[in-house]
């Protein structure tokens, strides 16, 4: 979503600020101490060559990593086979009808090793999405296809995940609910199947060890262009997308939009807390995490019933406010989150490793949190003010069990252009 680049909200609605879906009531914060350790820094690089906002990083079977994020009228994706420390460019294939998108973007790999980027093509000029377009690798990125997966005025946030038997999922939104689409011939061709509901935007897409599939949508969708207090909450399928069940998440915080009435549409925006991908992951045992950040603390969930009933823990809190979170799982508890905290000149990045035990409170392990290079874009902003650059900064696991994650490098004033590249393992 492309809500990062708007300008400020005018006009504030007062029926919507008082909008908050309910439902039933989520569990409260666990009371149990979460002990604290920390991570730190291995290794660390900047690569300068195009703008990758709103990165997205993936690790395929072999070893190698592969980084995108966007900005330009085709993504640039980047590969490195030492873990991070060196990146080459990805050819893509020229620009066509089918192969555009110069916003959002998302990475994925299957058990076969085939990698799958989705990608928005965005009218900036009408502030509003145009189509979604979905390219695949079968030869660890050397060559590519590339497939238009839905062309809908007002498309927006595609995400795309892959079962273990291979099946791919894609979701979207177009203001009018959250679409999805399937592949089981690693994307050569796709159907697109019911809606997963018919309100609310495409804020994250999980895929559980049995093929379990997990979706949050929330209230915001459309590019910021449509709100609807109704589109707030998590559905699971365990059935390959044929039926869903729908639950309130375990966040309880209210949704309050700001309108800005001078554009047509009315544009939505955020208040203080920023918010839009609220993410999901499954681990190998099949429990379902939740994680997100509010006022000055970031908080994780579990749900061992998929999705019906949840533990709450509160992790993280500190002076500054605590916004766009990420999470991944890999084995049975194991967990890295990143998070953003502060605004202008105190942004800055957080990263953790945590791992939930069967029983009791979560470890964590975080890092020092550090300052990235990133500035708000001319035009919409003071160059000057550090920016976010998207609303997460994504992280994965590498082979060692040590932690990357990618941060977008947007500084126009010095023209560096790119993103960074920072690992880190548990500290001694």
């Amino acid at each position: 979503m492309t809500r990062a680049l708007m300008k400020p909200c005018l006009h504030v609605s007062a029926a919507l600020l008082l909008a908050a879906l309910s439902g039933c009531t989520p569990s409260a914060p666990d009371a149990t101490p979460v002990e604290s350790r920390s991570l730190a820094l291995v290794d660390s690089t900047s690569h300068i060559d195009a703008l990758a906002r709103e990165p997205m990083v993936v690790r395929h079977p072999g070893g190698a990593l592969f980084a995108s994020g966007y900005w330009d009228s085709i993504p640039p994706l980047y590969r490195s086979d030492d873990d991070g420390r060196t990146w080459a460019r990805v050819d893509l294939g020229p620009r066509t009808a089918d192969a555009t998108g110069n916003s959002d973007v998302d990475l994925a790999v299957g058990p076969d090793g085939t990698l799958y980027l989705i990608t928005l093509e965005f009218d900036r000029a009408g502030y509003r999405g145009k189509s979604i377009h979905v390219a695949t690798s079968r030869d660890v990125g050397k060559t590519w296809r590339w497939t238009r997966l839905s062309e809908t005025a007002m498309d927006d946030r595609p995400w795309v995940k892959v079962a273990p038997d291979g099946t791919v999922h894609a979701i979207w939104n177009d203001g009018a609910g959250v679409s999805h689409a399937i592949s089981r011939d690693t994307g050569s061709t796709w159907i697109e199947v019911d809606r997963i509901s018919p309100t609310g935007g495409s804020s994250h897409l999980a895929i559980g060890p049995q093929g379990q599939v997990a979706v949050r949508y929330v209230p915001i969708s459309a590019s910021g262009n449509r709100f609807d207090p109704t589109g707030d909450g998590i559905a699971v399928s365990t059935d390959g997308g044929r039926t869903w069940r729908h639950h309130p998440p375990p966040n309880a915080e209210p949704w309050f939009p700001l309108i800005d009435s001078t554009t047509t549409p009315p544009r939505v925006g955020m208040p203080d807390q920023p918010r839009w991908v609220e993410p999901l992951a499954w681990d190998s045992a099949g429990a379902l995490y939740a994680f997100w950040g509010a006022d000055s603390a970031v908080s994780l969930a579990r749900s061992l019933d998929q999705g019906a009933t949840w533990t709450t823990w509160r992790l993280a809190s500190s002076g500054a406010m605590t916004y766009y979170p990420y999470l991944v799982a890999r084995g049975r508890g194991e967990l890295a989150a990143s998070w953003v905290s502060g605004k202008g000149a105190a942004l800055r990045s957080n990263v953790a490793r945590i791992v939930v035990p069967d029983s009791g409170a979560p470890v964590m392990a975080a890092a020092e949190p550090f300052e990235f290079e990133s500035f708000q874009m001319p035009g919409f902003g003071d160059p000057t003010v550090r920016d976010a650059a998207g609303e997460y900064l994504p992280v994965v696991f590498l082979a060692d069990g040590s932690i990357g994650i990618v941060t977008p490098i947007q500084n126009m004033a010095d023209r560096r252009l790119g993103f960074a590249w920072r690992r880190y393992r548990a500290a001694p």
